[in-house]
């Protein structure tokens, strides 16, 4: 499932959120940031164990200072509601595979 997320549905989204979350942080102007998008669409359809959340940063700062988003595109798994890790930079379907797959035995 991918859902976009601003400060109002965030919290409610992500922090109240079960099992894995891949919180994209971009920007509509961002090339990267364009670039993985139909990945991650084609994830969250493959994906049914994982839910996919965008959070465009021009629209909300505040999250992305709350969570030190500091170059776009980045990513961040939360795992029922925490934050476990972060990572930052396009990448293939395969890159985000092995990203997510290192946290759903854990």
């Amino acid at each position: 499932m991918l859902v976009h997320a601003n400060n109002d549905s965030f919290q409610k989204e992500v922090i109240e959120g079960k099992g894995l979350i891949l919180v994209d942080f971009y920007a509509d102007w961002c090339g990267p940031c364009r670039m993985t998008a139909p990945v991650l669409e084609e994830l969250s359809k493959e994906l049914t164990d994982v839910k996919i959340v965008k959070v465009n940063v021009d629209e909300n700062p505040e999250l992305a200072s709350q969570y030190q988003v500091f170059s776009i595109p980045t990513f961040i798994i939360f795992k029922d509601g925490q934050p476990v890790h972060q990572f930052v930079g396009a990448m293939g379907k395969e890159g985000f595979l092995n990203e997510i797959n290192k946290f759903k035995s854990s």
